[in-house]
C-alpha cells in the first residue's frame, strides 16, 4: 500500500489507529513531543521552523491512482499538520517580529490565511467591508494580523538587501529558490494591490476603544472539536489571550505610520501622516511602558522615523519642532544657505552626531547640484569634503579620494579653511594622545605633498602644527622634505625651529609680520617676537601696524622700556588688548592682559598696576555686557575691586580717565549709592570729577521721593551742571571800535565739559538715575525766558526754578544734550512712558506735529496694554490732551480734534465745534463718529449736517445718538463704561494711523 493511500485511510478513521507506515509513525511522535514540550515551564520557545515543516507537509500535493498531481486533501491529517502549526504560532503569542525574521513570505502568508480560516472569516470577503466592531474579538485580532503583516511586508520590500553569497550550484536547490522567489513576487503583487484596503482596515482598528483577544493554544484546540462540544466559548470576549486597545493602537500606529513613510518618496505630503502615527506610538509608549507590551517595537528605529518626519515636515508647533543637525541641514540643502551648512557640519566635527553614511551623500547631492552647471557649489562642496576629511581622520577612517581630487590644485584659502577646520574639530586640552597623534600625522602628510614652500610654511608656522608635533618631529619633517627636494636650500646651523624653510630672508621677515599682526595668542605672538629679532635688530616691530595704538600715558612708560624685544612684546600685547576690548572680544582681550601682566610684574611695579587697572576695566566690560545685560548683580570681589581702584593712592601711576568714569558709571548702575553717598574719602571727591558727579547723583536718587527740606544734594547736582553747561564770555573790541561779546562753548568752569558729561550719561543704565539726570536737564531747558512750549518729565519739581545768570547758559547746547539724553534713555527700555512723553514734548516743540503725536499714542499705549486698560491720568494729563488736540488741528485732522476734547477733564465745547465747523478736514471725519460719546457734541454734528444738507452724514450722527448705552438716563457706571469703550477704539485706530 502508499503512503498516500495509507494516509487516505487514516483520515476516514474514526480513531488514530498505528498505522504501518513510518511517516504517519512519525507524525504522531512530533504531535505529542510538541503538546509535551509546549506544557512545559520552560522559557525557550519551540523552534519556528516546526510551523514551516507542519505546513510543508500540509500543501503537499497529492497524486491518485492515475499519477496526476491533485491539490492537498482536506482530511485529518492536514487538518492537525495546520493546528500543529497555529500552536507554535500561538504559543510565541502571534509575534510577527519573531514570525516574519524565521518564516518566508510564502509560508508566513499561509499561516495567517489558516488563522483567518480557522478563526470563522469567510473566505473570498473583502476585510474593508467587514465591522470589526461586530466580530468575535479573536475574528477581529486575526483580520488585524493579517493586516498589519500584510503593510509590514509592503514596507520590508522597499528595504535592499543584501544578496547571499551563492554556494556551489545545485540545481534542485536553485529550482527551489526560484520557485519561492516567483512565489513571494506573486504575492507582494496582490499586497500592493490591496495594501488601501489593508490601510483603510487599519485606521478603523484605531477608532476599536475596546480590548481584544488572540487565539492560545487551548483555544485552537477547542475550535478542533466537534461543534457541540465547544458550547461557543471560543467566541466569547473573554477567550484567548488578552490584548489591550493601547497595546494595539500602539503597534497599528506603528505599521500604520511605517507605511505612510514609505508611501512619501512618491507623496511627500503623506510625511504628515506618518508623524502623527509615530508621535502617538510614542506617546503610547510613553503611557504604558514598552515592557508591557506584546508586540515589541524597535524604539530605536521609531526615534529614527521621528527624526526622519521632523526634518521632512514643516511645522508650526514649536513644540514639535526640534532643532536637530538633521532638520537644519534639510532646511539649508532646501533654501540653499550653504553657509550655514558649512557652519553645521563644521561643528559637529567636534560632536561626531552625524553619521559617515549621512554625510557622503550629502557631499554627493552637492556634486551632482555643482555638475548640473551651479559654479558657485564648488566651494561649498570643497568645503565639505574638508570638513568630511578632517572627521574621517579623527575617527581613524581612511580618506576620500574626493578630497585629494579637489587639493590637487591647492591654494592659500583652501589652506586658511583647512587649518580653521582642523583648529575647530579638536580640543587639545581634552583630546586623547590618539586623536593628537592621528591629526599631527595628518597634517604632517599634507605638508609633505605640498610643493609650494609658502602653503607648506602657512601650515608649519600654524599654532595647531607646533602644538601636536614636537621639535624633533619637525625637524625629522624638515630632513624629509629636504631628501624630497634639492632646491629647499635649509640652514647650515642646527635646527632650532620649524622656521628654517626660508625661501629668502626678505620674505620670512614679511610673512611673520603677517602672522603678527594676525595672531592674538600671547604665546604665538612672543614666538614670532624672538624669530623676528633673530633676524634683525634694526626694526621696531612695535609700528608694523598703525591699528596698534596704545593711549599716550602708556606709550611714554612702554616705550622706556630698554630692551627692544620687550618693548615690542609689552607695546603689542596691550594695543591687541586694548583693540579687543573695542570689538567685544573679551575672551582673547583677558588672555593677552594676562600674559603682559605676567610679563611686566617681572620689572616694572608701574606697569604691573598699569596692568591690573586694565584687567579690572574688562572684567567690568565683560560683567556688563554678559551677566548683567540679563539683570545679575555683580561679584562682591569686582564691586571691592572698583572700590579699591577709586581709592587707590600710588604715586606715579599714569591712569586713564575712562576708567574711573567707567567705575563710577558701574557702581551707579548696581545701585551703590550708599558707597557712594556715605563712604567715598573726601579727597577722592574733591580731586576726581566723575566720584563727585556719581555722589550727587547717588545722594539725589536716594532722597527721591522726599519733602522739599531734605533735596539739598539735588541743588548741589543742580549747580553742578548748570556751570558745566555755562559758556565763558570775552569782549573783544573790533575795529569800528564796538565791543562784540564771544562765546566760547567748551570753555566752562565746570568740573568737567559738557562733552564728557555727556559721554559718561551715556554709560549709565539704572532707570531712577537715568529718570533724575534727564528730568534736571528738561528743567534746565524749561527755565529760559523764551521757551514757548514746556517738556514734563518726572520728577521736575525737585530742581530750583531760576538761574540768577542766564546769559551764562548756553541753552543751545541743553536742548541738544536733551535730545540725545532722550533718545538715549529709549534705548535703554523703549517702553518707559515718562521718556516716551519727553520725546513727544520735543517734536511738539520743534514743530514735528506728526511724530510727536506718535509718541504721545505710545507712551499711552505701553502703558495700558495697547489701550485695552485705562491709560493712568498721570501720563494722559490735560497738558497732553492739548498738546495732541493742537497737533491734530495742524494737521488739519478736525474730528478728531473734537473726539480729543471729550478726553479733557471739562469737555472743550469751544474747540470742539470750532473744529467741527472745517469742511477742509483730512481725516476720516463720518467714519469717527462711532467714537464720540458726548451726547452735546453729537447733537451739534447733527445740527451742522442738517444745516449744509447733508443727509447721510446726518444718519450717521443721529445713528450714534440712538444708541442705548448713551441714553442720559443711564447709571453713571454705565455711562462711563461706553465712554472708556470708545476711547480705546479711537485710540487704537490712532496707534494704527501714526505708527
Amino acid at each position: 500500500m502508499s503512503a498516500e493511500a495509507a494516509d487516505r485511510e487514516a483520515a476516514t478513521s474514526s480513531r488514530p489507529c498505528t498505522p504501518p507506515q513510518t511517516s504517519w509513525f512519525e507524525f504522531l511522535l512530533e504531535e505529542a513531543l510538541l503538546e509535551q514540550h509546549l506544557q512545559k515551564p520552560s522559557p525557550d520557545p519551540p523552534p519556528v521552523q516546526l510551523i514551516v515543516q507542519f505546513l510543508e507537509q500540509a500543501s503537499k500535493p497529492s497524486v491518485n491512482e492515475q499519477n496526476q498531481v491533485q491539490p492537498p486533501p482536506d482530511n485529518k491529517r492536514n487538518r492537525i499538520l495546520k493546528l500543529l502549526a497555529l500552536k507554535v504560532a500561538a504559543h510565541l503569542k502571534w509575534d510577527l517580529d519573531v514570525l516574519e525574521k524565521s518564516l518566508s513570505v510564502p509560508v508566513l502568508n499561509m499561516l495567517l490565511n489558516e488563522l483567518l480560516c480557522i478563526s470563522k472569516v469567510p473566505p473570498g470577503t473583502k476585510h474593508v467591508d467587514v465591522d470589526l466592531s461586530s466580530l468575535p474579538p479573536t475574528t477581529a485580532m486575526a483580520i488585524l494580523l493579517y493586516n498589519r503583516w500584510a503593510i509590514r511586508t509592503i514596507v520590508q520590500s522597499s528595504f535592499p538587501v543584501k544578496q547571499v553569497k551563492p554556494g556551489p550550484p545545485q540545481l534542485n536547490v536553485m529550482n527551489q529558490m526560484q520557485q519561492e522567489k516567483e512565489l513571494t513576487e506573486n504575492i507582494l503583487k496582490v499586497l500592493k494591490e490591496q495594501a488601501a484596503d489593508s490601510i483603510l482596515v487599519l485606521e478603523g482598528a484605531l477608532k476599536l476603544n475596546k480590548d481584544l483577544y488572540v487565539h492560545t493554544i487551548r483555544t485552537l484546540d477547542l475550535l478542533a472539536m466537534e461543534p457541540g462540544m465547544v458550547n461557543g466559548e471560543t467566541e466569547s470576549s473573554t477567550a484567548g489571550l488578552k490584548i489591550s486597545a493601547e497595546e494595539i493602537q500602539c503597534q497599528v500606529c506603528y505599521d500604520l505610520g511605517a507605511i505612510y513613510f514609505q508611501q512619501g518618496s512618491t507623496n511627500p505630503a503623506v510625511h504628515e501622516n506618518a508623524k502623527e502615527k509615530f508621535f502617538k506610538t510614542k506617546e503610547l509608549i510613553a503611557k504604558n511602558g514598552s515592557s508591557s507590551l506584546h508586540f515589541t517595537i524597535d524604539e530605536e528605529r521609531l526615534a529614527g522615523y521621528c527624526q526622519a518626519c521632523g526634518v521632512l515636515t514643516s511645522s508650526s508647533d514649536d513644540a514639535s519642532q526640534q532643532a536637530t543637525p538633521y532638520s537644519q541641514i534639510h532646511s539649508c540643502m532646501k533654501s540653499g544657505n550653504y553657509q550655514d551648512l558649512v557652519k553645521i557640519f563644521l561643528e559637529d566635527n567636534l560632536a561626531l552626531s552625524l553619521p559617515v553614511q549621512f554625510r557622503q551623500s550629502v557631499l554627493r547631492e552637492l556634486f551632482q547640484k555643482a555638475q548640473q552647471g551651479n559654479d558657485a557649489l564648488d566651494e561649498v562642496c570643497f568645503k565639505v569634503c574638508v570638513c568630511n576629511t578632517v572627521c574621517d581622520v579623527l575617527q581613524g577612517r581612511t580618506i576620500d579620494i574626493q578630497f585629494c581630487q579637489l587639493f590637487l590644485k591647492p591654494s592659500k584659502e583652501k589652506i586658511d579653511f583647512l587649518l580653521e577646520v582642523c583648529s575647530r574639530s579638536i580640543n587639545l586640552e581634552n583630546a586623547s594622545e590618539a586623536l593628537k597623534r592621528k591629526m599631527a600625522a595628518f597634517l604632517k602628510n599634507l605638508c609633505l605633498g605640498l610643493e609650494d614652500l609658502q602653503l607648506v610654511f602657512m601650515i608649519s608656522s600654524h599654532e595647531l602644527f607646533i602644538k601636536l608635533l614636537k621639535d624633533d618631529e619637525r625637524k625629522l619633517l624638515i630632513d624629509q622634505m629636504r631628501k624630497r627636494s634639492p632646491r629647499i636650500n635649509l640652514c647650515t646651523k642646527p635646527v632650532t625651529s620649524f622656521y628654517d624653510i626660508p625661501a629668502s630672508a626678505s620674505v620670512n621677515i614679511g610673512q611673520l609680520e603677517h602672522q603678527l599682526i594676525l595672531s592674538v595668542d600671547p604665546w604665538r605672538i612672543r614666538q614670532i617676537l624672538i624669530e623676528l629679532h633673530g633676524m634683525t635688530s634694526e626694526r621696531q616691530f612695535w609700528t608694523i601696524s598703525n591699528k596698534w595704538e596704545v593711549p599716550n600715558v602708556y606709550g611714554n612708560v612702554i616705550l622706556g622700556i630698554k630692551d627692544n624685544l620687550t618693548r615690542d612684546l609689552v607695546y603689542i600685547l596691550m594695543a591687541k588688548g586694548l583693540h579687543c576690548c573695542a570689538i567685544k572680544d573679551f575672551v582673547h582681550a583677558k588672555q593677552l592682559f594676562a600674559a603682559c601682566l605676567e610679563l611686566v610684574t617681572e620689572f616694572s611695579p608701574k606697569l604691573r598696576q598699569v596692568m591690573l587697572n586694565e584687567m579690572l576695566l574688562l572684567d567690568i566690560y565683560t560683567h556688563e555686557a554678559g551677566a548683567g545685560a540679563s539683570g545679575e548683580r555683580p561679584p562682591s570681589d569686582l564691586i571691592s575691586r572698583v572700590r579699591g581702584y577709586l581709592e587707590m593712592r600710588v604715586p606715579d601711576i599714569p591712569l586713564r580717565q575712562v576708567i574711573a568714569e567707567e567705575c563710577v558709571a558701574f557702581l551707579l548702575n548696581w545701585c551703590e549709592n550708599e558707597y557712594l553717598t556715605m563712604q567715598v574719602p573726601l579727597p577722592l571727591v574733591q580731586t576726581n570729577p566723575y566720584v563727585k558727579l556719581g555722589q550727587l547723583l547717588a545722594a539725589t536718587c536716594k532722597e527721591l521721593p522726599g519733602p522739599k527740606e531734605s533735596r539739598r544734594t539735588a541743588k548741589d547736582l543742580w549747580e553742578v551742571v548748570v556751570q558745566i553747561c555755562s559758556v565763558s564770555n570775552q569782549h573783544k573790541r573790533g575795529n569800528d571800535g564796538r565791543v562784540s561779546l564771544i562765546k566760547h562753548r567748551e570753555s566752562t568752569l565746570g568740573i568737567m565739559y559738557r562733552s564728557e558729561l555727556l559721554s559718561f550719561i551715556k554709560k549709565l543704565r539704572e532707570p531712577l538715575v537715568l529718570t533724575t539726570i534727564l528730568s534736571l536737564f528738561v528743567k534746565l531747558h524749561n527755565v529760559r525766558e523764551d521757551i514757548v512750549n514746556d517738556i514734563a518729565a518726572e520728577h521736575i519739581s525737585i530742581w530750583p526754578s531760576s538761574i540768577p545768570n542766564l546769559q551764562s547758559v548756553d541753552f543751545e547746547a541743553v536742548a541738544v544734550t536733551v535730545k540725545e539724553l532722550v533718545s538715549y534713555a529709549l534705548t535703554i527700555n523703549a517702553n518707559n512712558h515718562f521718556w516716551l512723553i519727553i520725546q513727544a514734548d520735543i517734536y511738539f516743540a520743534t514743530n514735528q506735529y506728526s511724530a510727536a503725536l506718535h509718541y504721545y499714542l505710545q507712551a499711552g499705549a505701553v502703558c495700558s496694554d495697547f489701550f485695552n486698560k485705562m491709560v493712568p491720568p498721570d501720563v494722559y494729563t490735560d497738558q497732553v490732551i492739548k498738546r495732541m488736540i493742537k497737533c491734530c488741528s495742524l494737521l488739519n485732522c478736525h474730528t478728531q480734534v473734537a473726539i480729543l476734547c471729550q478726553f479733557l477733564r471739562e469737555v472743550d465745547y469751544k474747540t470742539a465745534f470750532k473744529a467741527l465747523q472745517e469742511q477742509n478736514s483730512h481725516d476720516a471725519m463720518d467714519s469717527y463718529y462711532e467714537y464720540i460719546w458726548d451726547v452735546t457734541i453729537l447733537e451739534y454734528l447733527t445740527y451742522l449736517h442738517h444745516k449744509r444738507g447733508e443727509t447721510d452724514k446726518r444718519q450717521i450722527a443721529i445713528k450714534a445718538i440712538g444708541q442705548t448705552e448713551l441714553n442720559a438716563s443711564n447709571p453713571e457706571e454705565v455711562l462711563q463704561l461706553a465712554a472708556q469703550r470708545r476711547k480705546k477704539k479711537f485710540l487704537q485706530a490712532m496707534a494704527k494711523l501714526y505708527f
